[in-house]
């Protein structure tokens, strides 16, 4: 677990995946949480069964940079956002990171402050030295959030702005 003095950022398990994707509020009963108004895209759930489950599922793998990292606000004391990695790092020391914040909670600065936070723990592991991550063009939210984190522009395509943060 991550913590900072607003947030929570907790991985979860593969069970606690299976009832993440269910929606059904057994994964705040299990962590205690408040129920939050939060449901999950087409996109997110394809990633989850195709992608996330089967790395988490990999005991060869370290599953924190694979699994969702979900954010808790301390204060309400309920899921507000999710963070994770797209696999473990690459010969190069890369990896890539997604983010996603509830749309109740969106503009508050919990994804800011998450992404901060991961990030602090992600370059505290053996080889990690860059995290790469890519936005939509028209996303003005999640561009601003990574300029606050230091993230440098490094490519562009018709849809997509690329970004790098490296380890000092």
């Amino acid at each position: 677990m991550i913590e900072t003095a607003r947030i929570k950022l907790i991985p979860l398990t593969y069970g606690q995946l299976i009832k993440y994707i269910n929606c059904d509020l057994s994964l705040e009963k299990e962590l205690n949480l408040n129920h939050s108004n939060r449901s999950i895209s087409p996109e997110l759930k394809e990633a989850l069964e195709a992608t996330i489950l089967p790395c988490v599922a990999d005991k060869s793998k370290n599953y924190l940079f694979s699994t969702l990292w979900t954010v808790i606000d301390k204060e309400h004391n309920r899921m507000v956002a999710d963070v994770c990695f797209k696999g473990e790092p690459n010969k190069n020391g890369e990896i890539e990171l997604g983010y996603g914040t509830y749309e109740d909670y969106q503009g508050k600065g919990y994804i800011t402050e998450a992404i901060k936070a991961i990030s602090e723990w992600a370059f505290n592991q053996p080889n990690v030295k860059v995290i790469l991550a890519e936005t939509d063009k028209n996303n003005l939210a999640s561009i601003k959030v990574l300029q606050k984190n230091k993230f440098i522009k490094t490519n562009e395509t018709e849809t997509s702005i690329f970004w790098e943060l490296k380890k000092l």
